[in-house]
Order: C-alpha cells, then structure tokens, then sequence
C-alpha cells in the first residue's frame, strides 16, 4: 500500500455519502477514488478502481452491505471492507464479521475518529465500534437455527403457515414447530413478531 489511502464510498444517501467524501478528502493521507449508491455496484466499482478501504452502509438498493462485502471478499481484490451504518445492531455486527468486514462502525463517529479507523484497516488491523461491540457480547450469540431463520423469513413475508410449508417443502406440522421454538426464543407473541424481533436484532 502507497501513503496515499485510496477509498470508496458506498451509501445510497447522496447527503450522506457526500459528506463523508468531503470531510474524509480533508485527510492528507486519504483519497476518495470512487462513489457508489447501491450495493449491486459494489463489486465493479472495486474492481474498477482498486482501492484500499471501502466504506460501506448497510441498507442499499440492489443487495445490503453485508452482502457486497461478502462478494469482495470472495474475489479476493485486497480491498478491506470497514462497514459504516445508521444501524448499530448487535446481530449486523456479527454478521459484517463473518461476511469478511475489517470494521464495523456507526455514522455519527467524529470524522477524526473516522478516519483513524481507516487508516486502522488499511494497515491491516480490524476495527469495531466500541459500543456496539459490548452490546453485541452482551446480547449473545443469534439465537435461531438456519432453519427458524428461514421460517422467519418466509412468515415476514406474511404467508399462512400452509403457504410457508409449501414454499419450504416440509409439512405444516412441521413449520409449526419451528416457529413456535423462534417465537420462544425471541419471546415474541407470535410468528409476526418473532419475524420483527429477528429482522431488528440484524439476526435474518
């Protein structure tokens, strides 16, 4: 890596990622090589522009950030992903980790302190959002089997439980039992709300 700390931004407010790109273009040692507003146009603009750090928000149009960082990740292009959200949720934390983000984040950071973070994970080190970090320890591990989050899923969607066991191809005695454990688990009244709980602990 040159001194000079080639970065993109991926956020699909223009304000937002605006400003970023203005306070972090103020840095001597930082560069914004290229913008993006969804998360489909992640891996082309990487490829395209090979930057060091990619800054990236969760929710956007196309696939989240999650994703987009899981598919830089899976080309192995050398550019370290720091996750940067509005949304500081335990279960988001967990999950950017496992998808291969060198950091996680929240918006209202300092940019000081956001740039530090940047230069962190362009050196190679991985950086956490200290709050969040402890929330996450404290909230645990997601609850949920593969199988309750896919009942989840599909009861978010709002079908019976005879259209999920359809969808799912399992009997409906069975998807019964599955979200009556998620509901259990997430101490929800009933499978709406367990699909809720879920989806707001980033746990789907």
């Amino acid at each position: 890596m040159s001194d000079l700390i080639r970065l993109l931004l991926a956020d699909d407010q223009d304000l937002v990622r605006g400003g970023l790109s203005a306070l972090l273009s103020l840095e001597p040692d930082i560069e914004v090589v290229a913008e993006v507003g969804r998360g489909d146009e992640v891996l082309a603009a990487l490829r395209q522009h090979t930057p060091d750090v990619a800054l990236v928000d969760i929710e956007m149009p196309g696939i989240d950030g999650i994703e987009a960082v899981r598919q830089a990740a899976g080309v192995g292009l050398g550019t370290r992903c720091l996750i940067v959200t509005t949304f500081g949720r335990p279960g988001y934390l967990r999950r950017a980790m496992d998808a291969g983000a060198a950091g996680f984040v929240v918006k209202d950071t300092p940019a000081e302190q956001l740039a530090a973070m940047v230069r962190r994970v362009a050196a190679g080190q991985r950086v956490v959002d200290p709050a969040l970090a402890a929330d996450s320890l404290a909230s645990g591990l997601n609850p949920l089997t593969e199988r309750e989050r896919q009942m989840l899923r599909a009861a978010a969607d709002g079908g019976s439980i005879k259209a999920i066991a359809a969808q799912l191809h399992l009997s409906a005695g069975t998807v019964r039992n599955h979200l009556s454990a998620a509901i259990g688990k997430t101490g929800a009244e009933n499978r709406h709300d367990a699909a809720r709980q879920a989806s707001d602990n980033g746990w789907l």
